[in-house]
């Protein structure tokens, strides 16, 4: 018989005690920040730098305990930035896809040995990434570093890159821009955010130490993310990339406008996310999930629940189970608690009633609050203020939940709860949002193409598509930037810079009149006025073309945006069909059209005929392309499927390059419209006519009314006009510098998607893309720049 005295299992159980952690063989953060004298400098050349005299910024943890300080740049620690990245580049574009493969996947073995460090230090400065999540990022774009020449032909690195993130943006966003950037063989100059700069301090010693070369990976921290346009500055830097809150993105915009490098904004924090459950969905797990995310999780987004009104009872009642025992959540500041406040109190006013688990509490801290019955135009629906809020709206049908999800200004992502597949899709499809989960929330992996939709962003990260935005047409070659200039914007575009003349009746001593292209119809300017057309090189007036402005652009909104979304429903091949017949309607025209190039350009008949016939090719091309290029499955790392497909923008405004007018017409148009957009087209001030005449071939083409409209005047004018129209989505544009600046400043609010070229006395930048014979790369270009891409993810047992 066993001794009564020998210990039972459970109190084995009770009397243990912890052991001691085994050793760790890396230094912990704190080792590292001691060794740095808890005081942070730049990373530049391959080794940490420390001018003296910095300004400094100390970066607290949650308990108002001061981790460490970072140094603020000056103008000569940008400059020695600048001049490392450029060196850094010059070394690391050098090397093979094979030999990028391999520094970056040395760089999984460091992290391996410092994953600890790292995760550590990501805690203390509350910039939420996971060495596994680092690792995943190394392993898939050192795959595309090796694939990159084979995979994506006709394409080369951009040069030097400078990403910037804002001061709550987490380590993950950003290094899911660096990595690519890196594995297409560009240096990297990153301007942090205040908690994500100590990790990428850190990583940046361990990626040179594993064998990046020295130079390709540079840290330079700052007071506020504008230290990016100043490093922008440096005429090597060719492409800046930011992900962090809308407001500093828009700051970055403005600061960088003229310097003629494209700005990529990813407004990833703070966006509001509708979660839709219905009635087919599975409550139990829809409500934990929602409480996971919305109170117990840091998130950069914030949550808006919706629920299907045949289950809002029960939803609201598994809340109050759930929330019961939760605890008050400390809020960032005492300034936080000041503005939840004010949205709670508003909500009561317009009687929407509390979910809590208990009473308001005091200080920096409230507990969870579940705002039942808001209105969805409420501010604190809108633009929810930081704070455990969730606020529930309810729907009736499908209908009215896509309405509630595409309320929000922002396309971040969606979560969607039913049992039914058939509903999930199609409200995926319906909401204007970046990525969708279904029955899931929160899901990310560097497969996944996304594009910010709406105010959430205007480039695409992940998947292949993603790796675009870091690279160049390789019949493009760098060129000298332009300077900002001193420009007055209030006043950009309001001289007029051709003389109005009346329309007059005349006999046949009058030249011809032509009408300009909206909602269908050949009609005169709103304004009533013409401008005379010169040909090239002559002071005789050809034609008389319409002085559009401000209404004309208003009124051919309107008649794209009603026909839009029908011409996006149509299938591929249906949109190819009409292509094909506009190729058809060219060629019956040819005799006319050739005569306006002709006339217009001052070439002879030959050289005219040429140009249709490309055009009418061209064409073709483009309904060759509707079917052929679509989206696909992304290998997933979890259980599951996923889904990713382009998307249209919506309406885009063009105003058009002075090269090969008919040509270029017609090219960027297909592009335009065989992705499913509508479009607003400007044509060359200096030679409309070419565009006048294709105006009798859409006449007769079986082209939705209002799908494509041309709209003649003054380039600086009619961009204003396009550029302040708070529903065209994109805009393109060839013209001026100024043009170019005056765009990079305006098209923030709301955020518009832009392609750039500026010209000069009239002419080409000097690397202005062949439109005779473009290569593959080109219209590739033209494609990818007219979509945008949503992810989906369901999960499966």
């Amino acid at each position: 018989m066993a001794d009564s005295t020998n210990p039972t299992v459970y109190d084995i159980f009770q009397s243990m005690e912890q052991g001691p952690a085994a050793a760790s063989s890396t230094a912990t953060a704190q080792a590292w920040l001691d060794h740095h004298s808890r005081s942070l400098g730049f990373f530049m050349d391959g080794k940490f730098i420390l001018p003296a005299d910095r300004r400094s910024l100390s970066l607290t943890d949650s308990k108002g305990g001061v981790v460490c300080s970072t140094a603020c740049a000056e103008d000569a620690d940008v400059s020695q930035c600048a001049s490392s990245a450029a060196a850094g580049w010059m070394s690391w574009s050098s090397l093979s896809c094979s030999q990028r493969a391999k520094a970056l996947l040395r760089l999984v073995g460091v992290l391996g040995l410092h994953g600890q460090c790292v995760s550590e230090l990501c805690a203390l400065c509350e910039a939420s990434c996971s060495p596994a999540a680092l690792v995943r990022l190394l392993q898939y774009y050192s795959g595309w570093a090796q694939l990159r020449d084979t995979l994506i032909p006709g394409w080369t690195p951009v040069g030097v890159v400078v990403v910037v993130s804002s001061d709550d943006c987490s380590l993950y966003s950003l290094m899911l821009r660096v990595l690519p950037a890196l594995a297409m063989g560009n240096s990297v100059i990153v301007v942090p955010g205040r908690s994500a700069a100590p990790p990428a301090l850190l990583l940046a010693q361990l990626f040179t130490a594993a064998g990046l070369p020295a130079g390709t990976l540079n840290i330079l921290t700052g007071s506020d993310v504008t230290l990016g346009a100043k490093v922008s500055q440096n005429p090597d830097v060719r492409l800046i990339a930011y992900c962090g809150n809308k407001q500093d993105g828009l700051a970055l915009c403005k600061a960088s406008a003229g310097m003629g490098i494209p700005v990529s904004v990813s407004s990833c924090v703070g966006a509001t996310c509708p979660f839709i459950i219905f009635e087919s969905a599975d409550i139990d797990s829809a409500v934990d999930e929602v409480i996971q995310i919305a109170f117990k999780k840091k998130n950069e987004v914030h949550w808006v629940l919706c629920v299907q009104e045949s289950v809002s009872d029960s939803v609201v009642a598994r809340l109050k189970l759930r929330m019961a025992d939760m605890k008050s959540v400390p809020l960032s500041s005492d300034a936080d608690r000041v503005l939840v406040d004010a949205a709670v109190q508003e909500a009561l006013q317009q009687g929407a009633t509390l979910v809590q688990p208990c009473g308001a509490s005091s200080g920096a801290q409230y507990p969870p609050t579940v705002l039942c019955g808001a209105a969805p135009s409420s501010p604190y629906v809108v633009s929810p203020p930081p704070g455990p809020l969730l606020p529930l709206l309810t729907f009736r049908s499908n209908t009215e939940a896509v309405l509630l999800g595409n309320h929000s200004p922002h396309g971040h992502a969606a979560s969607i709860w039913t049992e039914d597949l058939t509903l999930a899709l199609e409200t995926a499809k319906s909401l204007s949002v970046g990525s969708v989960w279904v029955n899931s929330s929160s899901v990310s992996d560097p497969c996944f193409p996304v594009s910010g939709h709406k105010d959430s962003g205007t480039g695409t990260d992940g998947g292949q598509e993603g790796l675009y935005q870091f690279l160049r047409p390789s019949f493009s070659s760098a060129l000298p930037r332009p300077s900002p200039v001193s420009l007055e914007y209030s006043k950009f575009g309001t001289e007029a810079a051709q003389v109005v003349i009346p329309d007059s009746p005349n006999g046949d001593s009058i030249p011809q009149s032509y009408p300009q292209f909206v909602g269908g119809k050949a009609c005169k300017s709103v304004s009533g006025c013409s401008v005379a057309v010169q040909a090239r090189g002559g002071d005789s007036v050809l034609v008389f073309c319409p002085d559009g402005g401000r209404k004309d652009v208003r009124n051919a909104v309107e008649a794209a945006i009603k026909v839009q979304p029908g011409w996006m429903k149509k299938s591929p091949s249906a949109r190819a069909q009409s292509l094909y017949s506009l190729a058809k309607g060219l060629e019956s025209r040819r005799k006319e059209v050739c005569a306006s190039v002709g006339a217009q350009l001052g070439v002879p008949a030959k050289e005219a005929d040429r140009e249709v016939e490309l055009s009418i090719g061209r064409l073709n091309v483009w309904a060759a392309y509707c079917d052929k290029v679509q989206g696909g499955s992304p290998p997933m790392t979890q259980s599951g499927a996923a889904l990713s497909f382009p998307e249209p923008l919506g309406v885009v405004g063009i105003v058009l390059p002075d090269d090969a007018p008919l040509l270029s017409l017609v090219t960027v148009l297909g592009a335009a419209i065989a992705t499913g957009n509508a479009v607003v087209m400007v044509p060359s001030q200096r030679f409309p006519l070419p565009a006048l005449a294709f105006v009798q071939v859409l006449q007769s083409s079986n082209l939705p009314a209002g799908l494509v409209n041309i709209i003649t005047g003054n380039r600086d004018q009619l961009t204003v006009a396009l550029a302040n129209h708070s529903v065209i989505k994109a805009i393109w544009y060839w013209g001026s510098a100024q043009g170019c600046q005056y765009l990079q400043h305006t098209c923030t609010s709301p955020l518009k998607t832009l392609r750039l070229s500026w010209q000069q006395a009239g002419e080409g930048r000097g690397a202005a893309p062949d439109w005779a014979q473009p290569p593959p790369s080109l219209l590739e270009d033209l494609w990818r720049n007219a979509v945008q891409w949503k992810s989906v993810w369901i999960p499966t047992a």
